[in-house]
């Protein structure tokens, strides 16, 4: 990669942007009055959240050993990934590099954005030809990659990453969505090296919270301060806020949730193995399978009559359904029904 300066990559609108800055929280005050913001003196949640998100920032600073200044929270990774194009890709110039088969979120928001979306396809083991990637980004400019690892919807982790961050002249964003079911070490610890890194991580998988909407941001302090310059000013709410920041002080749950999807995944894995009706179980470092089947159609609707839902891949991958672990319980129905088909 060549000498990295952020200003070269970014809009130069967004460089000149004023971020939206809350008095109240940039500031500490003993026992105040607020009469600032137009809120309603009544009501259990009646004060807008912090907008700086310090508290949760801090607690997760402790957790990941980064410093908060390296932490930026959305609602969701969605808004995020949103973010971070509006951050670097000029509307209808740039463009942006994502994995085909991929998170189709990526291609999503780069479209509201009118940016050009290239795609590297994988191979049959849904992995990267590193010659594959280097020509594509010799022949196109290119602002953003988006590397999804594990990747979904295909369950596998890429390998040799570092290789991607360090030969992209550009933004290289790094999805974990699903690692603390991999075992694998998250590139946070690649930040220091890599000023081109952002690392996307949720607590909508592992930690059980998607309905709480939180997904957060690791970077450099100047690409954070970008996305907090663009994120809207009380962009999560204030009851996920206290539930995550509840939720990581009782981590020996989550780790409990997770050794028991392990478990479930194992379980499966097994089950499969004697179910006539599938022809291929993908390996995955994630929550899900990736299952290619004899006759999909026939799967899928005999799964949406028992009313179990999945997620149909054909065409884009053919043939195929991803299916995430349930407890045993759903995992039981599932194999009873694939076991008639």
């Amino acid at each position: 990669m060549k000498k990295f300066n952020i200003n070269n990559l970014v809009r130069k609108n967004i460089l000149e942007l004023q971020p939206y800055i809350s008095f109240r929280d940039n500031n500490e005050f003993e026992n105040p009055i607020f009469l600032d913001a137009n809120e309603s003196p009544f009501g259990e949640f009646n004060r807008y959240p912090d907008s700086t998100q310090k508290k949760l920032k801090q607690t997760l600073s402790k957790v990941k050993n980064i410093s908060p200044d390296q932490i930026a929270l959305g609602n969701g990774s969605d808004e995020l990934i949103d973010l971070i194009i509006k951050v670097f890709c000029e509307p209808k110039y740039d463009s942006i590099l994502m994995m085909n088969p991929s998170f189709a979120m990526y291609g999503f928001y780069a479209s509201i954005n009118e940016n050009r979306v290239v795609k590297l396809n994988l191979n049959e083991n849904f992995e990267i030809d590193k010659d594959e990637f280097l020509n594509i980004i010799k022949e196109n400019q290119l602002k953003i990659f988006f590397l999804c690892s594990p990747n979904n919807p295909t369950g596998n982790c890429i390998k040799d990453i570092e290789f991607y961050i360090k030969n992209f002249n550009g933004i290289v964003v790094v999805d974990e969505a699903y690692i603390e079911f991999s075992g694998k070490k998250s590139c946070i610890e690649l930040l220091e090296k890599y000023p081109n890194l952002v690392v996307l991580q949720t607590f909508s998988k592992a930690w059980g919270m998607a309905g709480a909407r939180v997904g957060i941001a690791y970077s450099s302090k100047e690409i954070i301060k970008l996305i907090n310059t663009v994120k809207a000013p009380y962009n999560v709410n204030y009851l996920s806020l206290n539930k995550i920041i509840e939720l990581i002080s009782k981590q020996e749950i989550v780790k409990s949730n997770i050794e028991n999807a392990l478990n479930e995944i194992a379980w499966l894995k097994t089950e499969f193995e004697n179910i006539n009706c599938i022809k291929k179980v993908y390996p995955t470092d994630a929550n899900f399978f990736l299952i290619e089947f004899e006759n999909i159609e026939k799967v899928y609707e005999k799964l949406l009559e028992k009313e179990i839902l999945t997620s149909k891949r054909s065409p884009q991958i053919l043939n195929c359904i991803r299916i995430n672990v349930g407890n045993r319980e759903e995992n039981i129905q599932l194999t009873q029904v694939l076991k008639r088909i």
